[in-house]
């Protein structure tokens, strides 16, 4: 982006906002007067750099005095969810979640249906610098999130990153309520007399191998939440609106974390109740399998017997016939109504 003459032009991957004593003055402003606004009284500026490329980098590192750790990891693939305090500013990686609920079927039945999009913030004392290695994360949302909440923009830049904090949790509880719903479906097929073992167990890990790597972003926001909190109060900012705002946040990041370890344990609980199942359904077959054979036993039992070549009441007349097929049908359908009544057929 660059400016000339008081006329704002746009540079693709990056945006700017200005505020002066909590109004709204401009936005897209260039980059070369990001400085000097830091610098005014009453000033609280915004920056987001998207797919940025070494030269911006380098630029507000430079102009900033940006620790070159952070810098580093801002744009570094694989980063946890962090809060670290540096000299001259905060820097703060968080992931919001999504889950895909039609995912490729090119990429198999196993693979995870969670995306997470992660985004960088650079929290300097009157303004917040954002990094995005890509344009997945809504940064739309958190800016809609600012304006709703406008009138706490006056109270610095604790709002902005509570802002941008806030739509990050609420992406988590998306995220954990659809799991949740998924389990619940999970649980229900379990008893189904139609259900397929096979497909119940490809679930039912695919949801587990999701709460693994979504409980690897959702945990650490309690440790953030906490550092943001802790560099506030070091720093001296004594905002009671603020305050009770991140209290709020902090209970949601609580409720997540919480639900996201009850949703483990419910799909542990269906796996084993799944295992369960499968041994009484085995045994069940096995039940059937013995009630028939002993069904089937009688008739050749009687046949064989009759079959010898010996004289008995009817041989070698159809009287013996009729005799043998009555005790056939007697004596199976005894043991079928025996076994029925028991429940093993």
């Amino acid at each position: 982006m660059r400016q000339t003459a008081g006329v704002e032009t746009h540079e693709p991957g990056i945006r700017t906002r200005l505020w002066q004593h909590g109004e709204l003055k401009s936005e897209h402003f260039a980059l070369d007067e990001l400085s000097e606004h830091l610098q005014t009284e009453g000033s609280l500026v915004w920056v987001d750099l998207c797919e940025p490329d070494q030269q911006h980098l380098r630029q507000l590192a430079a102009e900033l005095d940006l620790d070159q750790h952070a810098v580093e990891d801002a744009v570094t693939r694989g980063e946890r969810p962090k809060a670290t305090r540096h000299a001259s500013h905060t820097f703060i990686t968080a992931y919001a979640t999504q889950l895909d609920e039609d995912p490729d079927p090119s990429r198999g039945p196993l693979h995870s249906r969670l995306a997470l999009t992660r985004v960088s913030a650079f929290v300097l004392p009157q303004g917040i610098i954002t990094v995005r290695l890509d344009d997945h994360f809504d940064i739309d949302a958190v800016v809609q999130r600012w304006d709703d909440n406008a009138d706490l923009i006056q109270h610095g830049v604790g709002a902005l990153v509570h802002g941008l904090l806030d739509v990050v949790v609420d992406s988590h509880f998306e995220t954990v309520e659809q799991m949740d719903e998924l389990i619940e479906s999970l649980e229900d097929g379990l008893f189904e007399e139609s259900a397929r073992t096979r497909t119940v167990q490809r679930n039912t890990y695919r949801v587990r191998k999701e709460l693994v790597e979504l409980r690897r972003v959702v945990l650490p926001m309690r440790e953030v939440v906490n550092a943001v909190l802790r560099h506030r109060t070091e720093a001296g900012h004594d905002n009671g609106p603020l305050d009770g705002w991140y209290a709020d946040l902090y209970d949601h990041v609580l409720r997540v974390t919480e639900w996201t370890e009850s949703l483990r344990d419910m799909v542990t609980t269906v796996f084993e109740t799944n295992l369960s199942l499968q041994d009484a359904r085995l045994n069940t077959v096995m039940k059937k399998l013995t009630g028939w054979a002993a069904i089937i036993a009688v008739p050749t039992a009687v046949t064989g017997w009759f079959g010898q070549n010996v004289a008995y009441p009817g041989f070698g007349k159809q009287s013996g016939l009729v005799a043998s097929t009555i005790v056939i049908v007697a004596l199976a359908s005894t043991l079928y109504l025996l076994f029925r009544r028991r429940g093993w057929i």
